[in-house]
C-alpha cells in the first residue's frame, strides 16, 4: 500500500494539525504488519508507541479478575489506538491489541508525539477529546455487565459492530466477526452466545454463517438492546 502524509487526514485526531505537522507524523512513523491472531502490544507493556490502523481489524482486550478476556473494542482502518503514551509518561497499554485478520499500522513514537503536542493546542484537544469517548464508552460496557440480561449485552454488541464497520444490503447488515470476539464483547462465554443467535435465528432476526452474522431485523434488536417489551 502506497501512503502519503495526505492519507493520515483520515485520522480524526489529525483533522486538524497543518500539512506541515502531518509530514512530520508521517516522517516519524514506521509500518508495523501483524498477521491474524497476531499482537501489537499486549496489557501492560510500556506503552512506547501509539497505532493508527491502516488495514485489517484489531481488537482491544483487557483481562478480567479471573483471566477472562473482555472485548472493549474493535479498531477499524484509519482509527487510532493505543495512544495513552501520548499523553503520560511511563504509560503501560491498558489492554491487548490483538489482529482479527492480517493487519498493517504506522507506529508513532508516543514520546514524539507528546513533544509536538505541547506547542499544537488543537492537537493535543482531539487527543482529549478522542480519549474521553473512549472512557465514555468503558463505562457504558461496565454498566450493561452490571445491570442488562446477556441477551441484552448482545444486542447491544451486534448494533456497536454495526456502527462501526457493518456493511448493508437489501438482504440486511453483515457483520464479519467470530462468536469468541461476540462473547468477549458481551462479557459472557462461546456457549452463551452461540445459545442465543441460534435462539434468533430460528425467530430470523439474524441469519449466522462462519465467522459472519447477517442482521435481518435490525428494530427487533434494537428493542432488545434497549430492554423493550412488545
Amino acid at each position: 500500500m502506497n501512503l502519503s502524509s495526505k492519507d493520515l487526514r483520515q485520522v480524526l485526531v489529525f483533522q486538524n494539525v497543518s500539512d506541515k505537522d502531518l509530514d512530520q507524523i508521517f516522517k516519524n512513523s514506521i509500518t508495523r504488519s501483524i498477521e491474524e491472531g497476531g499482537f501489537f502490544f499486549f496489557q501492560s507493556d510500556t506503552a512506547d508507541f501509539l497505532y493508527v490502523l491502516i488495514s485489517g481489524q484489531v481488537k482491544l482486550l483487557q483481562t478480567d479478575l479471573t483471566g477472562h478476556p473482555v472485548n472493549l473494542r474493535t479498531i477499524h482502518p484509519w482509527q487510532m489506538f493505543g495512544a495513552l503514551g501520548a499523553v503520560k509518561d511511563n504509560a503501560h497499554y491498558p489492554a491487548t491489541a490483538q489482529a482479527m485478520e492480517d493487519s498493517s499500522a504506522l507506529a508513532i513514537r508516543g514520546v514524539f508525539l507528546r513533544e509536538m503536542m505541547k506547542t499544537r493546542p488543537i492537537l493535543s484537544l482531539d487527543i482529549m477529546n478522542l480519549m474521553t469517548t473512549y472512557i465514555q464508552e468503558l463505562q457504558a460496557r461496565y454498566r450493561e455487565l452490571a445491570t442488562e440480561r446477556v441477551e441484552q449485552r448482545i444486542a447491544r454488541a451486534l448494533l456497536r459492530l454495526t456502527a462501526q464497520g457493518g456493511n448493508k444490503s437489501e438482504e440486511g447488515i453483515e457483520l464479519a466477526f467470530s462468536r469468541q470476539d461476540l462473547a468477549e464483547m458481551s462479557g459472557t462465554t462461546l456457549y452463551t452466545v452461540s445459545r442465543v443467535l441460534a435462539e434468533w435465528e430460528r425467530k430470523e432476526l439474524v441469519h449466522t454463517g462462519r465467522e459472519k452474522v447477517r442482521i435481518v431485523n435490525p428494530h427487533e434488536v434494537v428493542r432488545i438492546a434497549e430492554g423493550l417489551e412488545k
